[in-house]
């Protein structure tokens, strides 16, 4: 039996608006959804699952979409000032 992650609400929701998001910078960019498709070599319909969010999409999709639009230096930033963590690093010294 194929296990399932959990994705909780908070997350869900991020996960929603990185779509929209990237749904909108596309547009910016006059970009159509078959070209974007084609340039991060995925189906349409996959796109589609990642602009509206959805969790299945797979990260190296995700990543696709991101590089193709100049985002990648962006991602780098995801976790780079990890406040708690150093304090829980710092307590724990």
């Amino acid at each position: 039996m194929k296990r399932q992650n959990v994705i909780y609400p908070k997350a869900q929701k991020a996960l929603k608006t990185l779509g929209e998001n990237l749904r909108l910078a596309r547009k910016r960019r006059k970009i159509t959804s078959k070209m974007m498709a084609e340039r991060a070599n995925m189906s349409l319909m996959t796109l589609r699952s990642l602009e509206r969010g959805e969790a299945q999409v797979s990260m190296a999709n995700y990543m696709a979409v991101i590089a193709c639009l100049g985002f990648q230096d962006d991602i780098a930033q995801v976790a780079a000032n990890d406040i708690l963590g150093r304090d829980l690093q710092d307590a724990a010294l």
